[in-house]
């Protein structure tokens, strides 16, 4: 069986800031789009579709680990060696973390690598990954 692809549009204020960070700090190539209003993003094989709209940003936070995770928020889980490679990138971009790249619930089913930051609208994504792949959903 397939694993469906999901669809998600979020709100941006700037279409250009926008095309710029997922498309040049992500590295998200670019599909379709509506000069001014919308564009489309591949976001490792998913479709991300930025609109030119008001509501983009963090609404609350939730207490996970100690840490305030930004709700709501996207992302993709990384292999390890991939995500120590963005986060990599990221840092040597100068991005500002909401939650600075660790490892959370160390030694526990659920071990893995995080981090939160923010596109230019304040849109909050979370980028994982895991030591055992196999845990993702482990209780």
């Amino acid at each position: 069986m397939t694993v469906p692809l999901f669809h998600l549009a979020i709100p941006v204020d700037d279409i250009e800031a926008a095309r710029a960070f997922y498309g040049g700090t992500l590295g998200c190539p670019q599909g379709r789009e509506d000069p001014g209003h919308w564009i489309d993003f591949d976001f490792r094989g998913h479709q991300l579709v930025v609109h030119k709209a008001e509501g983009a940003g963090v609404k609350t936070r939730s207490a996970v680990d100690g840490d305030a995770v930004p709700v709501p928020h996207f992302g993709l889980v990384l292999d390890w060696e991939e995500w120590e490679a963005l986060a990599g990138r990221l840092r040597a971009a100068g991005t500002e973390f909401a939650i600075a790249p660790h490892v959370r619930f160390p030694g526990k089913p659920g071990e893995q690598a995080t981090m939160f930051f923010f596109d230019p609208a304040g849109n909050a994504l979370e980028f994982k990954a895991f030591r055992d792949i196999g845990r993702l959903f482990a209780p």
